[in-house]
């Protein structure tokens, strides 16, 4: 992401440098300031080449990428430039290279030797995808390591550099017991590979019958003992007191032996480096620099390099994710010594194991993760991307996985990501995007497509759903999960696929490309996708409210009161912060606008903590931050028993009062709520003359986001759902909408076309001061983007001509001509316009729909070739005259591929130019295209199938054609049944209804 559109013309730092390589001049001539180039500048950055082609035309930076993945090494450079050229041709923006195989079963065909992760063919591959990716203006991403974890060869796993754990172990002395014996010993045997373990502390402790919970042997903190000192050659000899039960723990220090994912992806082999100390991120940086990063690689990436990604940090241990220096800088941290309070933080297949009182316990544990956070954002996160800057790339990180603060990890990534197959609703990415804005960063990732059992049946209708929610949430970069590399041992038709098969089943995801049936039609995918990202990085975002989060996880499926389940129905936008978040330079108040640049929150809202039993807990530093904001005039809403907080960690002495006192002045202030109730949430902002930006009277599933340029305000709409897991499925909706303008009164709304690139003026609207009002109508799924700017921003010449407020026609719009009035029937029309004049329009006769009786349909059958990349078509023919699924079709059940579908229809003598025509295709999958009398259609809505063909129409006979491309699903069930075919058909093809739907038109 690193193409900078300038706004006085001329190259960016990166087209110098693509084309100081194209040239075979050396790129390092060129002088650039430190760090990595800003992201693209939005809608004003582009006005020298037309007033909308930022959006008619996206930017290569803003389209969305696949997930690339290999067979480690066992690429062919010319193969592999092929490839960057199919993604290319079909509109993406660029690629991320990933080590990743779970399909190859046996490893050893891989040759990891000679082939390997890192290796000499794997680097040249690199550098091919580099090198055609400057011709083609791509970028190519990297992982950080092969596959995930992070992890590089040489490392094993007794390094200082490997990812540690800590094991404990256990035994119960009765009162009075004697125990003789070897320490004991970890309750898990150590990994294969861990050869080394340290004895870090033995302890005793009086269980606590009144602490104990379900799942937890509950222990007296203040019984708790040190016996380390008298550990001798390995044994231990103690004497239990006579005053109960007694626990004795060990506790030992090992490497946890994990190797990343479905590998051996290298020789020697990779093991998973230490995410929490430099140790581990010098391992990487050291291996990059001295096996990878030749001179030739190293120009590579400043022409046309994107990013170093990191997958979720799926850190695996059977004990306690561990770093040598916890205990040194927990104690720095806390002011308190870390073993006394291990007891309650060690786990067992990550559950806990003992706990002290529940209030105790949760402090601890609180006081330990933030110091995990700490280090992992300092020694990893923070250290990565100072690397990556060295070599003019990015980090992109998915930071969860730990119970780690990944809002804070999120401010300062260059690009977070979250994940449609992990993150349980909408809520998740507002964690994320919470910390991309404060941190005042663009982009908000996600990695996109990767469902369960669907490789090979995913098609892009389920892919936009899932992702119009997450847009709406944030997320402005689409990775696509994925595009596999051809070819790799044990692969069969349609070529190698990551994982499929996954274990014997269909396997996670897709493998898009020419070997799908819908690449033929991946670039009207593109363009759409690239136009919300176009959109969605252009200046900076807005949000309704900031959410408090004192545990900053994400991927949990928690969401906020009230705003979560009745807020986001009523227009309600919200981002949540953590407490490192209120320390960035953006955190102030201007206005009553937390960070007023943007996101510029209208109120802050702090309930108790959901991942501690709903605590209402604040850090001292956090509430006097936060009073300091409510001071300077910021509205905060408080639902709970805040008047009697308590700290989220141990408190220091009188550390409990201090923070009351804080709050005692915060809760007086006139401009702050308390409520005890979540329904009272919406009243209390009320109360202090807060409301959202988007408005609808009646609660619905029109989910939304803002961003603002120095130009326009843009919303985009879309008709979601929090989580797809939720039920009843959306409905269609259809009701007013209002929007509220921040760039001056004189902005008028325009639809910007997401699928064709069109904007135009809307023709029908209401002004109350700054709001504008209009009628909304969207299906399941389907998206809409409103921009309110000044009259001609994007190039119509209807500047300040009056709008309707109302008619009774079907639509009101503006075209080339002027304001229109269309209608299905004829008869006079009255429209009442902003002017306060009203007018009647006169429309002729108008032919009813119009549904075709019969169909001529070609099909192209794709089959298994002779070989595993290679597709056999067979061409079948046949008429039908009532639609039906291809399943449905004898000829066609096992089908899958492309079909044309032609047909007639007859328009009558006195057609006209005041008439035109919805094409109505119904139900149809996957994608399509349609054409009217051999003249192409623009690109349709997928989840709104109906394309306006009147222009293409004229009197008399009219051919139309509607070609349609299918998964492969229905083949791979008869053509590889041990792996498909459980599966049931799927109803692919033209299924219809499909009407000709004229309308009649004229200017006002």
């Amino acid at each position: 992401m690193h193409e900078l559109v300038s706004q006085r013309g001329g190259m960016s730092r990166r087209a110098v440098l693509a084309a100081a390589v194209t040239a075979g001049v050396t790129a390092t001539a060129v002088t650039a300031s430190p760090g990595v180039a800003a992201l693209p500048a939005g809608p004003a950055a582009d006005r020298a080449a037309g007033p909308a082609r930022w959006f008619a035309d996206p930017a290569r930076s803003v389209r969305p990428k696949f997930r690339w993945w290999w067979p480690d090494g066992l690429v062919d450079p010319d193969e592999v430039a092929r490839e960057i050229d199919q993604i290319a041709d079909a509109g993406f923006g660029g690629a991320e290279i990933a080590a990743v195989h779970h399909s190859i079963r046996d490893k050893s065909l891989l040759d990891t030797a000679h082939h390997g992760w890192g290796s000499r063919p794997w680097r040249d591959g690199v550098e091919a995808a580099l090198r055609r990716a400057v011709r083609r203006g791509l970028t190519v991403d990297l992982t950080l390591g092969p596959s995930w974890p992070v992890a590089v060869p040489g490392v094993t796993p007794d390094d200082e550099a490997a990812a540690q754990e800590l094991a404990h172990g256990r035994t119960s002395l009765a009162a009075g017991a004697t125990y003789r014996g070897p320490v004991p010993a970890p309750v898990h045997e150590a990994a294969s590979g861990v050869r080394a373990q340290r004895l870090l502390a033995v302890q005793a402790a009086r269980v606590d019958p009144a602490n104990s919970t379900r799942k937890e042997t509950g222990l007296d903190p203040d019984s708790v003992r040190d016996l380390t000192d008298t550990v001798t050659d390995g044994g231990l000899t103690w004497t239990a007191p006579a005053d109960g039960e007694w626990m004795l723990i060990s506790y030992w220090q090992r490497g946890s032996g994990q190797q990343p994912e479905s590998g051996p992806h290298s020789a020697p082999g990779a093991f998973v480096v230490d995410h929490l100390s430099p140790a581990g991120t010098t391992a990487v940086t050291d291996y990059w620099e001295r096996h990878v990063l030749t001179g030739s690689l190293r120009r590579l990436l400043k022409a046309a390099g994107g990013s170093f990604f990191e997958d979720s940090v799926e850190l695996e241990s059977e004990g306690l994710v561990w770093t040598a220096r916890l205990p040194e800088v927990f104690e720095q941290r806390t002011g308190r010594p870390l073993l006394p309070w291990l007891p309650v933080l060690v786990l067992d297949d990550s559950n806990q194991v003992f706990a002290f009182g529940a209030q105790l316990t949760r402090q601890i544990r609180h006081d330990f993760w933030a110091t995990v956070s700490d280090l992992f954002n300092r020694h990893h996160v923070g250290a990565l991307k100072d690397w990556a800057h060295s070599l003019g790339m990015t980090l992109r990180a998915q930071p969860y996985g730990l119970q780690t603060d990944a809002v804070a990890t999120a401010a300062i990534l260059d690009i977070a990501e979250g994940e449609s197959l992990g993150f349980k609703n909408l809520d998740d990415y507002r964690c994320l995007a919470g910390g991309r804005d404060m941190a005042g960063h663009t982009v908000l990732s996600c990695e996109a497509g990767a469902y369960n059992g669907s490789a090979y049946s995913t098609t892009w209708d389920r892919v936009l759903r899932t992702m119009g929610g997450a847009y709406a949430a944030g997320v402005n970069q689409t990775v696509m999960h994925g595009f596999s590399y051809a070819s790799a041992p044990e692969a069969e038709w349609p070529g190698f696929a990551a994982f499929s098969p996954y274990n014997g089943t269909p396997g996670y995801g897709e493998s898009w490309g020419p070997r799908q049936p819908t690449w033929r039609h991946a670039e009207d995918i593109a363009g759409y996708l690239g136009r919300v990202h176009a959109v969605l990085q252009s200046g900076t975002a807005r949000a309704d409210a900031a959410v408090f989060r004192q545990t900053g996880y994400t991927a949990t499926g928690i969401g906020a009161s009230w705003f979560t389940s009745t807020g986001v129905p009523l227009g309600w936008t919200h981002q949540f912060l953590s407490g490192p978040l209120l320390d960035l330079p953006n955190a102030t108040v201007l206005g009553g606008r937390l960070a007023p640049g943007g996101p510029a929150y209208k109120a802050l809202f702090v309930e108790g903590d959901f991942f501690h039993g709903s605590t209402p807990t604040l850090a001292l530093a956090d509430a006097r931050r936060i009073l300091a904001f409510a001071e300077a005039g910021l509205p905060v809403v408080l639902l709970g028993g805040f008047d009697q907080a308590l700290t989220p960690g141990v408190p220091e002495a009188g550390e409990t009062e201090r923070l009351r006192d804080v709050l005692t002045r915060l809760l007086a202030l006139p401009g702050v709520v308390r409520v005890t109730e979540k329904t009272a949430v919406g009243d209390a902002l009320a109360a202090l003359g807060v409301t959202p930006d988007v408005r609808h009277s009646v609660p619905s599933t029109l989910l939304n986001a803002h961003r603002v340029t120095a130009d326009a305000d843009y919303y985009y709409l879309v008709n979601g759902k929090h989580a797809e897991t939720v039920k009843p499925p959306v409905a269609a909706i259809d009701h007013d909408v209002t929007l509220r303008r921040t760039r001056g009164r004189d902005a008028v709304p325009y639809l910007l076309d997401p699928w064709t690139g069109r904007a135009a003026r809307v023709g029908r609207y209401t002004l109350d001061g700054q709001d504008v009002t209009f009628r909304v109508a969207l299906r399941p799924g389907q998206t809409l983007v409103v921009a309110l700017g000044r009259p001609g921003l994007f190039g119509d010449r209807h500047g300040n001509r009056p709008h309707a407020l109302s008619s009774d026609a079907d639509e009101v719009l503006f075209t080339a001509r002027g304001l229109t009035v269309r209608a299905r029937a004829a008869g006079t029309y009255r429209t009442r316009l902003s002017q306060g004049r009203t007018v009647t329009t006169t429309l002729p006769a108008v032919p009813g729909p119009i549904e075709p009786g019969r169909w001529h349909v070609e099909v192209e059958d794709w089959r298994p070739g002779d070989r595993p990349t290679r597709t056999e078509r067979v061409r079948r023919t046949l008429t039908l005259d009532t639609l039906l699924p291809w399943s449905s079709i004898a000829e066609l059940e096992d089908c899958a591929g492309i079909g044309r579908y032609r047909t007639t229809v007859t328009l009558p003598g006195d057609w006209g130019p005041t008439h035109g025509a919805l094409l109505e295709l119904g139900r149809v999958s996957d994608t399509f295209r349609v054409s009217v009398n051999g003249r192409d259609a623009e690109p349709a809505d997928r989840l709104d199938p109906v394309v306006d063909v009147g222009p293409l129409l004229r009197r008399g006979t009219n051919t139309i054609e509607i070609e349609v491309a299918t998964p492969l699903v229905n083949r791979l069930r008869v053509s590889r049944p041990e792996v498909f075919g459980g599966l049931a058909r799927q109803e692919y093809g033209l299924v219809g209804p499909v009407r000709l739907v004229p309308y009649a038109q004229k200017t006002v």
